[in-house]
């Protein structure tokens, strides 16, 4: 029997099976109306990029997304897998507030990694789902032009500030959005690697969360998806926070309840809501199809920080 006149295999669902998956479908409808022709950047790295099962179904729900009439952008990071390579290459490094540093020899390697493995590897998933995805790197088309990253450190004894030399380490001065609305009024499905460029042609390295919120922000996109390795903001008994307004953020940082790695993800969520992104959220990119539960389900699945 010819391929394309082969009988489709039975399912072994019951009727009440089917019934209940009609029913998700016909509660998710308001959700994908509510989102239809906005753009999601969703910021992809941890535990869920790691993960052979979370891998494959973040590519078919980013594929499900731009099905339903919304525009996704996935930039994407990779620091263990940057950290493995350069173990493997016996080159050095270390990090500053945790950035790491990076010098001439281990740019090439960064770029190497996250514009040339990752970045295809998840366009290939995404591919492999049905979808049409493009893996870019920020140098294309000058999609990322970045400056130098300065840190300071005040010396405790002799209370002198001192400039931190954190090598070809960037933060975004511009995105060059016309390379993005190209993808918006086509089939295509953006994978950015965070590698910016500089004024002289120089490589640098970005953080993806610092990264994904600069694009969210000049892409004025309604949601900045950040999949994380936690459950999201928690209070001060560990019990996840749902929403949080800008100066409620703020004040939660103050009094220590966000503290440590949330920290910078937080910053760069606020740094996003105030750039008129409509709300960022904070999601536990463990969860399977985290995505679908943030953006069609009434309860979310993180925490949502908007301006007010």
């Amino acid at each position: 029997m010819p391929k394309s006149e082969a009988k489709p295999k039975k399912s072994t669902k019951s009727a009440e099976e089917w019934l209940a998956q009609a029913s998700v479908l016909s509660e998710a409808l308001p959700f994908m109306q509510r989102h239809a022709g906005e753009t999601i950047v969703v910021k992809y790295g941890g535990h869920a990029m790691g993960d052979a099962k979370l891998a494959k179904l973040f590519a078919d729900d980013i594929v499900l997304l731009k099905q339903v009439g919304i525009n996704p952008i996935v930039v994407h990071g990779g620091g263990p897998q940057i950290g493995e390579m350069l173990e493997r290459l016996k080159i050095q490094s270390s990090f500053i507030d945790g950035l790491r540093v990076t010098d001439a020899e281990t740019v090439t390697v960064v770029e190497m990694v996250l514009a040339g493995t990752i970045n295809k590897q998840i366009a290939t998933a995404i591919n492999a789902a049905g979808g049409f995805a493009v893996g870019l790197s920020g140098k294309d088309g000058n999609l990322i032009r970045a400056t130098k990253v300065r840190r300071t450190k005040r010396d405790p004894d002799s209370n002198i500030e001192k400039i931190l030399d954190l090598g070809f380490v960037g933060e975004p001065r511009e995105i060059t959005t016309n390379v993005l609305d190209v993808f918006q009024d086509s089939d295509m499905i953006p994978v950015i690697a965070p590698i910016g460029i500089g004024n002289k042609g120089e490589t640098f390295n970005i953080n993806a969360d610092t990264a994904a919120g600069a694009i969210a922000a000049a892409m004025g996109a309604k949601r900045l998806l950040m999949l994380t390795d936690v459950t999201g903001v928690l209070d001060k008994k560990g019990r996840l926070i749902p929403h949080l307004t800008a100066k409620e953020a703020r004040a939660r940082m103050q009094d220590g309840t966000i503290a440590g790695g949330m920290i910078p993800k937080v910053e760069t969520c606020l740094e996003a809501v105030e750039a008129d992104v409509e709300a960022a959220v904070i999601i536990d990119g463990r969860v399977p199809h985290a995505l679908l539960l943030e953006l069609f389900t009434e309860h979310g699945a993180g925490t949502l920080i908007e301006a007010s």
